[in-house]
């Protein structure tokens, strides 16, 4: 264990979020989706809701702040609806280290998939909720 560091973040998953650089994204997928035919660099959280990862991951990540959003999630299909909870959920868990955080940009699902592929990494959780996938873009980290 690590001090300041929160418990459900794996040390594969730490690994990741350090080797990534600015402008690389990763995938906070849900529990459905096709992240091992997506991408080659899976890696496992089962059993842990998308929420609470974020708000762990928050504190060590900087969203880019030189895009016009550096969050994405996957818009409805047509005739299907979204449960405006989960969005919710994800910026509250956000805006606790990033209070300015602004809502997820919505990205067709085919075109998600594409986002994905080229993503530096998917983590696969147990997130149940539908349309539970998210995308952060990572910002440059400070002096």
């Amino acid at each position: 264990m690590l001090v300041g560091i929160s418990p459900l973040i794996s040390p594969e998953l730490l690994d990741t979020l350090y080797r990534m650089g600015h402008g690389d994204e990763i995938v906070f997928a849900d529990a459905h989706f096709p992240g091992e035919s997506h991408n080659e660099r899976v890696i496992r959280a089962d059993g842990l809701n998308i929420a609470p990862l974020l708000e762990a991951v928050s504190p060590l990540f900087i969203l880019d702040q030189y895009v016009e959003s550096p969050l994405a999630m996957m818009d409805a299909v047509e005739d299907d609806t979204l449960d405006p909870e989960v969005e919710a959920a994800y910026l509250s868990a956000l805006r606790k280290s990033w209070p300015d955080t602004h809502s997820p940009e919505r990205v067709e699902r085919f075109a998600f998939y594409e986002q994905a592929r080229a993503a530096f990494a998917v983590v696969m959780t147990g997130e149940t909720a539908k349309y539970g996938n998210i995308i952060l873009k990572k910002g440059v980290t400070p002096c």
